[in-house]
């Protein structure tokens, strides 16, 4: 009975599809029509219309970046078109998603808590944090109580907007999502202290 047991299950793994890289392509200068396509370009499907702008087209990846029509920010999609998650925009009032950061990439939840996905589209953190950075070496650093204040004044109301965040609450956290440490800290004593900087 073992041994039957044994081979469904072997024969069950060997049947799961394996993870693949892909790239998103356009096709004769028409860039209102994307296609995912393996790694030699090759297409595997075409994307309907509701897919709008691709973040790094011909990039391979286990997952693609969209702006999806009708919906608000950035969406993670896999190499059938499934919707993986939504992806954290890194700048206040400009289109610009996260990147893949040492192995790692932020996504956003509909309460717009951050959280993390690795390279293959897995969640590994979910979205629980107000403020987090990227990793660096093992290490995030995560704010609460935060507020978007200007960089600095503005004559009017149309020119140029410029944000930065500021947390009442910093720590940080380990690639686990446990938060180690959170408290009356400033962003910048808590990278000093874990020694953390900007991976690009």
């Amino acid at each position: 009975m073992k041994k039957i047991v044994f081979f469904v299950a072997l024969f069950l793994f060997s049947m799961a599809p394996a993870q693949k890289k892909f790239q998103i392509i356009y096709q004769n200068e028409d860039y209102y029509t994307a296609y995912i396509a393996d790694k030699n370009g090759k297409v595997i499907r075409k994307l309907d219309d509701s897919f709008g702008l691709n973040y790094r087209p011909e990039t391979l990846g286990y997952f693609s970046i969209f702006s999806i029509k009708g919906e608000e920010g950035w969406t993670a999609i896999d190499i059938n078109g499934k919707k993986l998650f939504k992806v954290l925009n890194t700048e206040i009032g400009t289109m610009s998603p996260d990147d893949i950061i040492q192995k790692k990439i932020r996504i956003v939840d509909e309460n717009n808590k951050i959280g993390f996905a690795d390279e293959k589209g897995r969640i590994i953190i979910k979205p629980q944090f107000e403020e987090v950075s990227s990793f660096y070496h093992g290490k995030a650093i995560i704010g609460e109580k935060c507020k978007k204040k200007s960089l600095n004044d503005h004559p009017q109301e149309q020119g140029c907007q410029h944000y930065f965040i500021e947390c009442e609450n910093n720590g940080y956290i380990n690639t686990k999502g446990e938060v180690i440490e959170l408290g009356k800290y400033t962003f910048e004593e808590i990278a000093n202290k874990i020694k953390w900087k900007y991976d690009y």
